[in-house]
Formats: C-alpha cells, sequence, structure tokens
C-alpha cells in the first residue's frame, strides 16, 4: 500500500517499510527497514535541515495504492507494482534502476522478462536476537557508465567501476560512501556500518554487515560540479583555510626535542626558504593518553611557540586517540565510560599496550579537549594532527569492539568524523573560524569539522605515487576539498640511494601542486640519538631516542635541494591562487584539485583521463608517475595553454609531447590567467 504524507511517500508491504522524501535541492532520500518505523538521525551524515532545502514548486507527487512517482527539480523517482525503484533526471532518461529479478516484474514493467531468480532489489537478512540485519541494495549496471569517488583506496584506479571496496576504515585506507556517475547522478550510501560496495559488470551492490535500515541519498545535475555542490550542500562545506595552511609543511618521523625543531625552523629562514608550518610527531608525550609534552624533552613549549611565531611560523603536534594504562588519566576514563570496549578478551592490547578514547562519546570528547586545551591550545598551539583515528584497532577485527553510539560493525566508520568533530567544536568555542586539522581519515561530512585528510602510511615507491594522484582526486570528488601526502611516501625511502632521490623529487613536483604542500616519512637509515640505547621495535619508549633520518629540502643532496627551491618559489606564488579555489570549496564545496572532466564535462576525452588533473580552473597538472621519464604525453583540453616552465603558447584539442626530465612536472596554465602567475621561467 503507498500513501503520501506531506512530501513523503511510504510504502508498506509485508515487513518492509520504504519511505522517500525531497531531500535537498534535485535530490531525494530512501529508506527501507522491517522494523516497525526508522531510526533517528545520528548516524546520517546529511545536516537535518537540508530536508526543507528546496523549492516548493519543484515537489510533485503522483500515487495509487500501488504506484507512484514523485519529482524533486531534476530527479525523479517511479516506484512500481513490485517495490521496484526507477530514477530519472528532468529529461525523462533513466538514470538508476533497482536490479530486480523476480516472475513478477512484468506485472508492472512489460518490456522486463520475467525471472525465476527471485533476487530483489533491496535485501534484509535478520541477525538474530538483534533488532539488525545485513542489508544488500542491488542496481543494475550500465555500460560505458563510469564511477568515482568512494574515498581513498591503496590503488591506482580513478573510475571504481569493475572494483569492489570494502566499507571500512583502515589505515591508508578511507571509506566515504559518495559516488559519482558520469550518467548524470551522485549517490551517497548513507550508512556508517562496515561493509562493501561492489561496482560489477553485471550489478552494483551495497551491503551493510549490521545495521537498521537501508539508507541512500541520491542527487541528478547536468554537470558534476552541479552534482558536487549539492552533495556539500547536504553534507556540509569546509571552514575557510587559513592563509598559513596553502605554506610548505615540514615533518618528520620524529622531531625529538624541541631544540631539534627550532634548529630546522632557523635554518629554513637562514636559507631564506618559504615555510608556514612545523610539525611535532608522535611520542612527544610522557605517557599515551596524558595528552601533554615531556618535559625532559619539550622544556619550554611556550618559548618554542613564541620563537616559531615571531618567524612566521605555526607549530603543529600529533595528537593519538590511545590511552594506555600507565597513562594518569587511563583509570579515571575509564570509571567514566570514556574508552572503547571490547565485545570479547580484555580491552588493553587493542594496539599495542593501550586502548582507545570513544570519539563517539560526546563527553569523552569534552574530556579529552579540555586536556589538549590546557597542556598545548593555552600555550598557543592550535593545530593538532588527529592521527590513528580509523581507529587502527589490531587485526581490524570489528566484531569485537563497541563504541558508546553502538558496535563497531553498525557505526565504526564514523569514529574518525567524531574524532575531528572533538578539535572542531573545542577550537569553535574558543571563538575560532578558521579551522584545520590534519587528519588519517573520515567520513561523509568530516569536511565541515575542519578535516585534512592525507593518504596514511604509504611507501616510498613509484607505484605509491601513483595511487596517491588516484586518492587525492577521489577525495575530492567524495567532498573532501583538503587533501594532502607525505611527500616523498612514509616508509622505505633511503635518503642515500638514487632511486629513491629520483622519487622523491617526483613527489615534490607533485605535492606542490596540491592542495597542501607537506613534507613527511620515516626516512632511512635508522637514527639513534646520542644516549646509545638499543632501539626494540614495537616498544613506545625506544620511540623517545630514535628517530628517521633528516627528511627537509636540502637532505637529498645539492642538485635536489636546487630543484626543491625553484618549486618552493614556485608553490610561494601559486598562493594567492589556491586561496581563491580555498575560498571557492568553502562557499561551493568545490574540490580544489579534481579530473579533467570536471571543467571540462562535454570533451569525451577527458572522461578517460586519470593522469592528469586541474588544480583550480586554471592550472592542468601532468605529474610523471614513473621512473626514468624525460617526457610524457599530456592531453590539452579546448583553449589556449602556457608552459608554466618556458612561457611557450600551446593550442588546446590536442595531444603532446612535454618535456619531463627530472627537473620538470609538465604544467599548463590558461592563457588568460598566466600572466597573474609570477613564475619565473628554468633555462634551457
Amino acid at each position: 500500500m503507498i500513501i503520501q504524507d506531506g512530501n513523503k511517500i511510504i510504502r508498506r508491504f509485508d515487513k518492509e517499510l520504504l519511505q522517500i522524501e525531497p531531500y535537498g535541492k534535485n535530490s531525494l532520500r530512501i529508506r527501507a527497514t522491517q522494523l516497525r518505523d526508522f531510526s533517528d538521525d545520528r548516524y546520517s551524515a546529511l545536516k537535518p535541515e537540508s530536508c526543507n532545502e528546496f523549492e516548493q514548486s519543484d515537489i510533485a507527487i503522483q500515487h495509487d495504492d500501488n504506484t507512484a512517482t514523485i519529482n524533486n527539480g531534476k530527479i525523479s523517482c517511479e516506484i512500481l507494482c513490485t517495490g521496484k525503484i526507477k530514477f530519472y533526471n528532468k529529461k525523462k532518461e533513466l538514470l538508476l534502476e533497482e536490479y530486480d529479478k523476480n516472475r513478477f516484474r512484468r506485472i508492472s514493467d512489460p518490456d522486463e522478462p520475467d525471472s525465476a531468480l527471485e533476487i530483489p532489489g533491496r535485501w534484509f537478512r535478520p541477525i538474530q536476537g538483534t533488532d539488525n540485519y545485513e542489508t544488500v541494495v542491488r542496481f543494475e549496471a550500465k555500460d560505458r557508465e563510469r564511477l568515482y569517488g568512494m574515498g581513498q583506496y591503496n590503488q591506482p584506479y580513478l573510475d571504481q567501476k569493475g572494483c569492489v571496496l570494502e566499507l571500512a576504515q583502515r589505515n591508508s585506507q578511507i571509506t566515504i560512501p559518495f559516488v559519482l556517475s558520469s550518467r548524470g547522478y551522485g549517490m551517497l550510501w548513507n550508512n556508517p556500518a562496515i561493509g562493501k560496495a561492489s561496482f560489477g559488470k553485471n550489478v552494483t551492490e551495497w551491503t551493510s554487515d549490521s545495521t537498521k535500515q537501508i539508507d541512500y541519498w541520491i542527487t541528478a545535475g547536468d554537470t558534476p560540479a552541479e552534482i558536487e555542490e549539492a552533495y556539500a550542500d547536504i553534507t556540509g562545506k569546509v571552514p575557510m583555510m587559513p592563509d598559513y595552511g596553502t605554506g610548505l609543511w615540514q615533518s618528520k618521523l620524529r622531531y625529538r626535542t624541541q631544540e631539534e625543531v627550532l634548529n630546522v625552523a632557523r635554518e629554513y629562514r637562514k636559507r631564506k626558504l618559504p615555510l608556514s608550518v612545523m610539525v611535532i610527531d608522535f611520542f612527544h608525550w610522557t605517557a599515551q593518553g596524558d595528552f601533554k609534552f615531556d618535559p625532559e624533552y619539550w622544556p619550554d613549549p611556550q618559548a618554542m611557540v613564541d620563537e616559531l611565531k615571531n618567524m612566521g611560523i605555526e607549530l603543529m603536534v600529533s595528537v593519538w586517540p590511545t590511552v594506555e594504562e600507565s597513562s594518569e588519566n587511563y583509570r579515571e576514563m575509564e570509571e567514566k565510560g570514556y574508552l572503547i570496549r571490547t565485545e570479547m578478551g580484555p580491552r588493553l592490547g587493542i594496539k599495542n599496550k593501550d586502548t582507545y578514547m570513544d570519539a563517539t562519546n560526546p563527553e569523552a570528547r569534552k574530556y579529552v579537549w579540555e586536556k589538549l586545551k590546557k597542556n598545548y591550545f593555552d600555550k598557543g598551539i592550535h593545530l593538532f594532527w588527529l592521527d590513528e583515528c580509523e581507529p587502527e584497532l589490531s587485526g581490524y577485527e570489528y566484531d569485537n569492539y563497541r563504541f558508546y553510539q553502538g558496535s563497531d560493525k553498525e557505526i565504526g566508520n564514523t569514529y574518525p568524523k567524531d574524532f575531528a568533530k572533538m578539535v572542531y567544536d573545542g577550537r569553535s568555542n574558543e571563538g575560532e573560524d578558521k579551522i584545520v586539522s590534519l587528519v588519517r581519515c573520515a567520513w561523509a561530512g568530516s569536511q565541515k569539522y575542519g578535516a585534512l585528510v592525507w593518504t596514511g602510511d604509504v611507501a616510498s615507491t613509484f607505484e605509491s605515487l601513483r595511487n596517491q594522484l588516484a586518492a587525492g582526486l577521489s577525495m575530492g570528488l567524495s567532498g573532501m576539498p583538503w587533501w594532502t601526502t607525505d611527500i616523498g611516501g612514509f616508509h622505505g625511502g633511503d635518503v642515500r640511494t638514487d632511486s629513491f632521490r629520483e622519487c622523491f623529487v617526483r613527489w615534490f613536483e607533485f605535492g606542490t601542486f596540491c592542495p597542501v604542500m607537506r613534507m613527511h616519512g620515516f626516512r632511512q637509515p635508522l637514527v639513534i640519538s646520542e644516549t646509545g640505547k638499543t632501539f626494540v621495535p614495537g616498544d613506545a619508549d625506544s620511540w623517545k631516542y630514535t628517530s628517521g633520518s633528516p627528511n627537509e629540502v636540502w637532505s637529498f643532496g645539492d642538485d635536489i635541494y636546487e630543484i626543491c627551491k625553484y618549486y618552493l618559489n614556485i608553490r610561494d606564488n601559486m598562493r594567492p591562487y589556491i586561496m581563491e579555489q580555498m575560498e571557492k570549496a568553502h562557499d561551493d564545496g568545490t574540490p580544489v584539485m579534481r579530473p579533467l572532466f570536471y571543467d571540462y564535462p562535454n570533451d569525451k576525452e577527458t572522461w578517460a583521463i586519470e593522469d592528469e588533473y586541474m588544480l583550480g580552473p586554471d592550472v592542468l597538472v601532468a605529474p610523471v608517475l614513473y621512473a626514468g621519464k624525460t617526457e610524457r604525453e599530456v592531453y590539452l583540453p579546448d583553449g589556449e595553454w602556457v608552459d608554466l616552465h618556458t612561457g611557450q603558447g600551446e593550442s588546446g584539442n590536442q595531444t603532446l609531447i612535454s618535456r619531463a626530465d627530472l627537473q620538470t612536472i609538465p604544467v599548463y596554465i590558461k592563457k588568460q590567467k598566466y600572466c597573474n602567475f609570477s613564475f619565473s621561467h628554468k633555462e634551457g
């Protein structure tokens, strides 16, 4: 039976309750459950007020007892008498339809043959003894459709068609289940449960392992930009990036002392190199969960902050959600229920010798923020690096962990979003609005809490570099305009080898044209401090006196240093342009870096190009992603372009061979904008 309730269409058939409603401009929200009613929106990534953000004149509903059609601007949904759902654009062209294989289909859709398969478009399997279900939603796969977004996976594919993606958070894997289709729609799987998305040739499937309802949101648009902006409207937009965010961020694993940090900053200033942020990595604390400096190595944080600020440099500190038993806060956090729990086995040992704060608990967030405020914020340190925020559970045994808001299987993907919210709320309450936190993981909506995502502990190889490009573009299309990468990769880079130095240079060139440019990595060989103590892998105390090799721009030899200086100059000159893109991200949700098709959707060539990208609307970047290259193909879309390095003009709608020696990353600027860039050309 189908009824209309205001702007909503509600269908009850046997055990299933289905509801479809306008939710934002040109958009619909679809929910289905076999419980008596729908869950509240505590897990939803959609802003509650968005359900009213549409023109009432755009809404049209037609229905009888068995079928219905609901229109909202450029999208419409048809419910057949079997319960099958189809979505159309404003031209009445089919965008997406459920994969519904049963013997009664012909009754509602004469063009479809009967099927004895009995495979429904929406499927519920009860988890006995609970109110939860394993759910699956199936859609028909369409030939030549391209699918983009979905967060960040450790793979080189931009088009996700043909991929099977785990919907779960891991170190270097970020689940943001929003997909942008070349057919003109975007869809958010609005469910934080552990699950899977399969974009097969024969069928598309979205699976949640444990949930109370199916919940997804879909929008239609004439361009990728229109779809992305609708998605940003519904999940939130980034704050305005502070000015320092577009400069160089200097980091390594790990600066061990206050004086070491200051000496690096002083050297940058001595060499007259631009530097915006210095970063203090992990194990600068007395114990995990103390959330404060170890005074033996950091005797006067306020003096350190003051000297850096006098040099025009901001300081960032790493904060982990881990809490070990020796922490001064452990017992109180345990008693108050501020730690995550295990279903079986001891709480400690979830990560090495420790456990995690429960970021889904609002009281736990307030408690930890007060520690951060007292020990960092009040000393002038307002930038936080929120590491380990998947959280990085041992073996990722999702069945075994429980949070304040529910089981890991049901809501675990929201943890990094809640961790970022902790710092965002704390800083907002102190009157700040330009808030950015470096985070290793995210979920849909994390961007509105100032999340700057990076790709985690990736290898220092060309293969990994290729994955970074796909990751950065996919994250932008997943609603995360702020993205960065460890220049040179995180682990495995030996500063003594020519092979790593080449990889580092190519990564540095790529990083110059990323939304945020950030040095980081665990460089080899290992460096032991003058204490002479032996490093023991897995022993947290060993990190007090252990570090990787130097990771500053002068650390890789004179030739590479000269290349780095050249690109640091380019980056510094580009900062006004990048700030313009940051403003667009703040206002409209526009990705700062994006595939060519975003700006040239009518050019069929651009939809197939996965190794170039646009930085804003005027800068085309073609990174060098393989060793030993001295040139590469570059496709230029319509328009007139100028080679960044030579000033030579080129016409669009052509593929050319561009110079790409070790000193050169092919970059082309739109001719009408080139005069706005103060670049100095290289010779030769």
